[in-house]
């Protein structure tokens, strides 16, 4: 009895023993868990903050698009990036009306990555108001003004879209801003006369080109109308003389004074209609022999290629326009009820004139004289291809002088004065006919003559295509995933990693 007695307190010293061991072994496991589940929120913090700072990263750089189109739509072509390049003065572009995310400011910065000299800024008129003072704009107005100095151009949203001849969308973004980037920082301002006093079809009234005005007035240039028998004589600061359809003949002031003025290089722009036939107008006729361009004869071409036309009209005419400086990348134009260009072409080399076509017909049209019957081709009716726009170069020697010296006059020509009309570059009545195209063709044909080849329009590869663009949200998400999926895999894989070494 006095023996288990004393071996009683043994087996509670054990038990003691055991749950001394059992408590350290459990602080043990605890201490690690700590241990392990601080270095766990540690790293989670860590984490965090990275993410935190990539996302701070991200919304606060201005990124290039990521684009993914085939045709690079929505990156800045090399072209504008080589005639950015070298501007040496400050230029401001504001965007009024803009969400910074938009597609249009996201490729406005590229031109800042191009030349730094090229500022780009979103503003709101409500805190920019000398902005909106200086330039009538509000944040309703959606505009983009550029600004080098006292030169400016302001481009709305409606200058940056135009349509093919399916009513598609082809955006000009990138063609305007580069365009008036190049104007306002350009030292030459050219000076363009328009003849007045022998048409009816001017800049003055609605009808005629009055719209034309006011996009002339976007252009960096002065432009202003000429009547020869007031003046007296061309100035000698016309870069170029615009003629619209002659309705009556030049008096012989005029015609000395034009032949003087292309005698000395001049530069033209002839514009005329289906309705002028020009056999009774002698001294226009000789203005125009000078380039080896036959008398007008009234009436229609009319183009049997249905591809080749508009509105259900054989004298609707959309012409895919060549390769000529003039006409670069140009999509198609409409010329509306266009007579043909008569050429001598026979007595080109003679007169010292070399011929570039603009826009052509196809072989099976045919021109008409009797604008009355436009059915099918019949006998009697001239048969195509013709040429309804073209560029005539003469070289004029001086007799006095070395044939190094001498001089070109250049005619751009167009059978048709409809194709600038206020019925077709602003009309709202058919969609086919509101092309900007159009008159894009007419500021290039004077940018051309004026030697401002700068202002001639670029022109993108637009084709239709599904092609993925992400938006500057997207882009901004594209790159968080980029950097916090790894981050993620890595966190994910630290996790599995302890737990499977604590249950070893």
């Amino acid at each position: 009895m006095r023996e288990k007695e004393e071996k009683k307190p043994e087996k509670n010293k054990l038990a003691v023993n055991k749950e001394k061991l059992g408590t350290r072994f459990i602080n043990t496991i605890k201490k690690r868990w700590l241990i392990s589940g601080t270095n766990t929120l540690l790293l989670i913090a860590i984490l965090i903050a990275i993410v935190i700072l990539i996302n701070s990263a991200v919304q606060s750089l201005k990124l290039t698009p990521i684009d993914c189109t085939s045709n690079k739509e929505y990156t800045l072509t090399n072209e504008s990036k080589e005639r950015v390049a070298n501007i040496q003065s400050d230029v401001n572009v504001y965007f009024v009306g803009y969400e910074d995310s938009s597609t249009q400011v996201s490729l406005a910065r590229q031109y800042n990555k191009a030349n730094d000299k090229i500022k780009i800024e979103v503003i709101d008129t409500n805190e920019r108001t000398d902005i909106a003072s200086k330039y009538n704009v509000t944040n309703d107005s959606k505009a983009i003004i550029i600004e080098n100095g006292e030169k400016s151009k302001t481009l709305y949203s409606d200058d940056l879209y135009t349509y093919d001849s399916s009513y598609q969308t082809i955006d000009l973004t990138e063609e305007k801003i580069t365009s008036s980037i190049l104007n306002v920082t350009s030292d030459k301002i050219a000076n363009v006369y328009f003849l007045s006093g022998y048409s009816d079809y001017s800049l003055e009234y609605s009808g005629g080109m009055y719209y034309l005005s006011s996009y002339l007035k976007d252009e960096v240039l002065n432009y202003q109308t000429l009547d020869i028998l007031i003046k007296g004589a061309i100035p000698d600061d016309c870069d170029t003389l615009v003629i619209t359809t002659p309705n009556k003949d030049f008096d012989e002031l005029t015609t000395n004074e034009i032949t003087k003025y292309i005698n000395n290089g001049g530069k033209i722009l002839w514009l005329n209609s289906n309705y002028a036939e020009a056999k009774d107008l002698p001294n226009v006729n000789k203005i125009l022999a000078l380039y080896g361009v036959n008398p007008f004869s009234a009436g229609y071409v009319y183009e049997t290629d249905n591809s080749r036309t508009a509105l259900g009209y054989a004298s609707c005419i959309v012409e895919d326009l060549g390769s000529t400086d003039i006409a670069k990348k140009l999509t198609d134009v409409v010329m509306l009820n266009a007579t043909k260009i008569n050429i001598n072409e026979d007595g080109l080399e003679d007169l010292g004139v070399t011929k570039q076509d603009i826009i052509t017909t196809s072989s099976t049209s045919y021109f008409r004289a009797n604008v009355s019957n436009t059915s099918s081709s019949q006998d009697g009716d001239e048969q195509g291809g013709f040429t309804l726009g073209a560029i005539f170069t003469k070289k004029i020697s001086n007799e006095d002088e070395d044939s190094e010296n001498s001089v070109e006059s250049t005619l751009v020509i167009f059978g048709d004065n409809n194709f600038v009309s206020d019925v077709q570059i602003v009309s709202q009545v058919n969609p086919m006919i509101f092309l900007a195209n159009n008159k894009d063709l007419m500021l290039n044909s004077i940018a051309y003559l004026t030697d401002n080849n700068e202002d001639i329009t670029i022109r993108k590869d637009y084709t239709k295509s599904s092609d993925f663009m992400p938006t500057d949200e997207q882009k901004q998400n594209i790159v968080r995933i980029i950097f916090t999926v790894p981050i993620a895999i890595i966190f994910f894989g630290f996790v599995v990693w302890q737990v499977r070494r604590r249950k070893k």
